[in-house]
């Protein structure tokens, strides 16, 4: 997914989301919202991929974002879910 005229984010993948992803980080080029970048990354990296955003935290430049309008900063962090207490 490509659209022109937005900058390329830095996505780093944590735990469940670097397994799905198979990469710690890469740069993508296109997604301008936090609902954007969910689509592309499950349509690049499919089910795993899916558990991970139903019920993960995304964190746009070290802030948590649940808004899918939210548009992205330079970094996004995909966290999955974590246990503990």
């Amino acid at each position: 997914m490509r659209l022109e005229g937005h900058p390329v984010v830095e996505v780093r993948y944590f735990a469940a989301a670097r397994d799905a992803a198979g990469a710690s980080s890469e740069q993508l080029e296109g997604p301008a919202t936090v609902g954007q970048l969910k689509a592309l990354l499950v349509e690049r990296y499919g089910d795993a991929m899916a558990r991970v955003v139903a019920s993960g935290s995304f964190l746009v430049d070290g802030v948590v974002s649940r808004d899918d309008a939210r548009p992205l900063g330079a970094r996004v962090d995909v966290l999955p879910p974590f246990a503990g207490g």
